[in-house]
């Protein structure tokens, strides 16, 4: 995913910029209103995250400057204004969701990736890029997983924990390697953290023809149900 970020705090601009590069998404940073159109039109990015409060120019002004452009580029406003109204204005100025600050970085991902997902119509999506088991598909190139036509709501978590899980079918990914995949470089977190993660997806997955199993001493595997 490409993502354009119009935010000019600094330090807001560096928490962000790692947290989402680690899973894979790529952030170019404009910390003004008066650029961003700009550098939005250079990048062509597949989703914006837009402050409201920027030097030169407002948010707001800027994304209906973009809509007035014609770009269609799915845009999350982040900040600080959080009241029903300010809402309301940046929903009808062009905005297609909204966060306010301070936020979880885990639900500021996932809000990104079901943007992103929207790009994806169902009939471009090639069937080589697609791994099956059981009636549960993954996409390798949006990083999507699919239950019959119905996108899986996942948090990064969860995605992340059945992404190494399918990328090995019918074979055990140890406790401790799935633990470092999921929490990568979070000391405060621990191991058994990873037991949660894998319950609220084993109920996610309640429906499907997969099984996500428990090997004592091995760690967890996914298989087709039989």
């Amino acid at each position: 995913m490409q993502l354009l970020l119009i935010e000019d705090d600094r330090s807001m601009q560096t928490a962000l910029q790692r947290a989402l590069s680690r899973h894979g998404i790529e952030v170019s940073i404009c910390a003004d209103g008066t650029g961003a159109l700009e550098m939005w039109l250079q990048r062509q990015p597949d989703v914006v995250v837009l402050d409201l409060s920027l030097p030169g120019l407002d948010g707001l002004h800027v994304l209906e400057r973009a809509r007035r452009a014609g770009l269609r580029t799915p845009v999350l406003i982040l900040t600080a204004r959080g009241t029903v109204g300010d809402r309301v204005i940046g929903l009808n100025s062009g905005a297609d969701d909204y966060l306010a600050k301070p936020f979880d970085l885990d639900e500021l991902e996932a809000r990104l990736r079901a943007l992103y997902r929207r790009l994806q119509p169902a009939d471009t999506r090639a069937p080589a890029s697609r791994q099956r088991l059981g009636d549960l598909e993954f996409d390798k190139e949006n990083g999507a997983f699919y239950l019959g036509d119905e996108v899986l709501d996942l948090t990064p978590r969860e995605l992340t924990l059945l992404q190494a899980l399918m990328s090995r079918p019918g074979h055990a990914v140890s406790k401790e390697r799935l633990f470092a995949l999921v929490f990568p470089g979070d000391d405060s977190v621990q191991l058994e953290a990873i037991e949660v993660v894998v319950y609220r997806l084993r109920k996610k997955l309640s429906q499907a023809q997969v099984s996500l199993m428990t090997l004592r001493g091995l760690g967890y595997l996914l298989k087709a149900a039989p």
